[in-house]
């Protein structure tokens, strides 16, 4: 908003653009004044900037695995008193984010039963004749460390000799 007021305090004036926006004249001002002179910034904004290259550090010396509450563990026991909260922030922010281990892929997610596709075979594999009836199956199989993978198998139901697979 800062940014608006800006282009456009020349034509309205900022007090009137203030009134109309969800913004205090008081807080641009402030905002401005904190442009010029960054001592003026808070207290929290100033502890960011100084936590934010530790955090960094730490989460870099640790091979980028450490999530946010050792990262926190790590800092104080260097001494570097810090809420636990304030690190999940900073690193949220910074986009860093630990290596996960034991969680599985959630593959699927069940929709509403009204965008489902209707049943159309109605659980009756039985076709009145051969190739009358055909049916895919697409089922995720975990490979390796990446966890990507998947299988089709389509299936053919009244052959002679029964149902048929092809892969």
């Amino acid at each position: 908003m800062v940014r608006y007021i800006d282009d456009h305090k020349d034509r309205f004036g900022v007090e009137p653009i203030c009134a109309v926006l969800p913004i205090a004249p008081s807080t641009y001002y402030e905002q401005k004044a904190r442009e010029h002179d960054p001592d003026r910034r808070p207290a929290r904004a100033i502890r960011d900037e100084a936590l934010k290259p530790e955090i960094q550090r730490v989460f870099d010396e640790n091979f980028r695995v450490y999530g946010a509450h050792k990262v926190w563990t790590q800092l104080n026991r260097e001494g570097l008193r810090v809420a636990r909260c304030t690190v999940e922030r900073l690193m949220r922010q910074r986009g860093l984010r630990g290596v996960r281990r034991g969680r599985r892929t959630r593959t699927t997610i069940p929709a509403a039963a009204a965008s489902q596709p209707p049943d159309l075979v109605k659980r009756n594999f039985h076709a009145p004749a051969p190739n009358r009836l055909r049916m895919v199956d697409i089922t995720y199989v975990p490979s390796g460390p990446a966890g990507f993978g998947s299988s089709c198998q389509s299936f053919r139901f009244g052959d002679p000799g029964g149902v048929s697979q092809e892969n």
